[in-house]
């Protein structure tokens, strides 16, 4: 039996995508890439955004279109109502005859992901994600660390930790710095059966980290262990306080400008993302200006910019001032190059320095720095593998992208 994987969407979706994939693969299904060959197609859907949504059911449609017969699994943040197929929520895990005694282990991947929470509390008022997910819910803090030493065993150099909304991860009284100090312990102290990487040790990536009360103790943790990589990402939205304000966000202006500051006096150099939402009701040109203000002084080394987009049932999809879809584009492009400039601006400091990469491609010997910058040797190396932790010489920048030599 061949089942074959089409995810959409974020970090959390595709380590709950690959987890699934796990599962089918120990029951013994065979993985493939091609719908014609497959069995049974899961889909794991995304509606953050309507695009994102449509790009889902545009992709559902096309497969109960040209595979009437197959059966088609969808699961994920996607709604059902009216669409003609059946929404699974949860896992798309398979049936229960021949379980494990733990649950397997995903290895496709060059990196790890590791769920440790889903769910958020806010009350965003553009958010279609609770409606989804609901209220958080963290994994219990021993089952996360077993799965991650099972990654480790497993070959992984770099854990990325995932969830909905890290900020509120909390399990027996420990919260998510207490998880991400004992996660870095693991890396530098837990070893695969048979080492044989060039370097030893397993990285942990923060997934994202929102401007709340828990972030300076976070920081703190990151600034104390080395193998925690050196990138920040804080969804901030907007850097106008008043549309901050609109969208319910629980901080101000303020506290990301103070966040910032002090994940640079911890760790210099470290870099920093960040998502900005354009077009939000009744956004003007001084709000869009006050975030273009905020890009100037803090020089984010990545930027995910989008439009926003009515999502029904959310309480800012009712909201006066509509902005035309043309201006939320057009405001889009505009932070996106800027974005792409200070990006840019970020990869040239690395020039005659020497990172570390977990190896994605092994024909080019490429990877994702600490700082998450995309760094390749340009060609293949004997001994070279990829999850393979390794140095590189930065020799040259080109645009946010650097090129060097293992060391």
């Amino acid at each position: 039996m061949k089942v074959c994987f089409e995810t959409f969407g974020c970090r959390l979706s595709r380590a709950e995508a690959l987890e699934d994939e796990a599962k089918y693969l120990a029951r013994g299904w065979e993985r493939t890439e091609s719908h014609a060959d497959a069995q049974l197609i899961v889909v794991r859907g995304c509606s953050v955004t309507a695009r994102a949504q449509k790009d889902c059911e545009r992709l559902i449609d096309h497969i109960k279109r040209k595979y009437p017969f197959k059966r088609v699994l969808v699961t994920g943040c996607l709604p059902s109502a009216d669409k003609g197929y059946t929404l699974r929520t949860g896992s798309a895990q398979p049936g229960t005859a021949g379980a494990e005694t733990a649950p397997p282990v995903p290895t496709r991947t060059a990196r790890a992901y590791l769920k440790v929470q889903d769910g958020c509390s806010g009350l965003c008022t553009f958010c279609i994600v609770p409606t989804f997910r609901g209220t958080s819910v963290s994994v219990p803090f021993d089952e996360v660390l077993d799965k991650a030493r099972r990654f480790i065993a497993a070959g992984y150099r770099e854990i990325v930790v995932t969830g909905c909304n890290l900020s509120l991860y909390a399990s027996g009284g420990k919260r998510l710095p207490e998880l991400l100090a004992a996660l870095a312990e693991l890396g530098t102290t837990e070893r695969p059966p048979v080492p044989r990487q060039p370097l030893d040790g397993c990285r942990i990536r923060l997934g994202s980290l929102e401007p709340s009360p828990v972030a300076s103790d976070v920081l703190k943790v990151m600034a104390a262990h080395p193998n925690i990589c050196r990138f920040l990402h804080i969804p901030v939205q907007s850097g106008s306080m008043r549309i901050l304000t609109a969208m319910r966000r629980p901080y101000k202006v303020q506290d990301v400008d103070a966040l910032v500051r002090e994940a640079r006096d911890l760790m210099p150099g470290i870099g920093i993302g960040c998502d900005l939402m354009t077009g939000f009701p009744d956004e003007s040109d001084i709000d869009q200006l006050a975030t273009l203000g905020m890009m100037r002084r803090l020089l984010f080394s990545k930027a995910h910019v989008f439009p926003y987009s009515e999502r029904p049932g959310t309480v800012a999809a009712a909201l006066p001032h509509a902005v035309p879809k043309e201006i939320r584009s057009a405001r889009a492009r505009e932070l996106a190059k800027m974005a792409d400039g200070d990006r840019s601006l970020f990869a040239r400091r690395f020039k005659g320095r020497v990172v570390e990469i977990v190896v994605e491609d092994e024909k080019t010997v490429a990877g994702w720095t600490s700082e998450y910058l995309w760094c390749r040797v340009g060609e293949a190396r004997k001994g070279v593998k990829r999850k393979d932790l390794v140095r590189i010489l930065v020799r040259e920048a080109e645009g946010h992208q650097l090129v060097g030599e293992l060391v």
